[in-house]
């Protein structure tokens, strides 16, 4: 039934339908309204049929079920996040230098990172923390990357330098 309301909410938006009429592969016919796209919904009840998101019907049994599957993504969010700040932490290893203060910059980032998840600690929402460990791993595969790409260019420059000294070598 949702896939029909999928697909009723795509013809009307969609330019002009040649015919009243669609058929599926299964052969069933249906019947959907002529709409432009330029044409607005005709109630405000219809805009908000399109536009607002409704919430599914409980298909659960009991309240023990929905406490059970909440559990269980709060459990999953927290394994989650203790996997990426152990990721951090890791990752943290490959920068031994120090900064102008003198201080290693292994040290600094695991600092910023307890503070920031320190901060986010008691966040509740769903969708916030999904998107702080998004943002987290994102952070975290960006720095690494950078670091390789680097390593590279420092590897490559010293490649560079070991030729020219071996050329002028060879040809005093």
């Amino acid at each position: 039934m949702a896939m029909m309301e999928k697909c009723r909410k795509l013809i009307q938006l969609s330019v002009k339908i040649p015919s009243n009429n669609i058929i599926n592969k299964n052969g069933m016919s249906f019947n959907f309204q002529k709409r432009f796209l330029h044409e607005g919904p005709d109630t405000v009840d219809e805009l908000l049929d399109r536009h607002v998101v409704k919430k599914e019907k409980n298909n659960y049994a009991s309240d023990d079920e929905l406490e059970s599957i909440s559990r269980q993504r709060v459990t999953s969010m927290k394994r989650e996040a203790l996997s990426l700040y152990r990721d951090i932490i890791r990752a943290t290893r490959f920068f031994a230098w120090v900064d102008k203060k003198g201080v290693l910059w292994r040290d600094v980032l695991r600092e910023n990172a307890r503070r920031e998840f320190e901060e986010s600690r008691f966040e509740k929402d769903p969708e916030i923390v999904t998107k702080l460990l998004i943002g987290g791993r994102d952070a975290v595969e960006s720095a690494l990357e950078k670091l390789a790409e680097k390593q590279r260019q420092e590897v490559l420059k010293q490649d560079q330098n070991q030729n020219n000294y071996n050329n002028r070598d060879r040809s005093t």
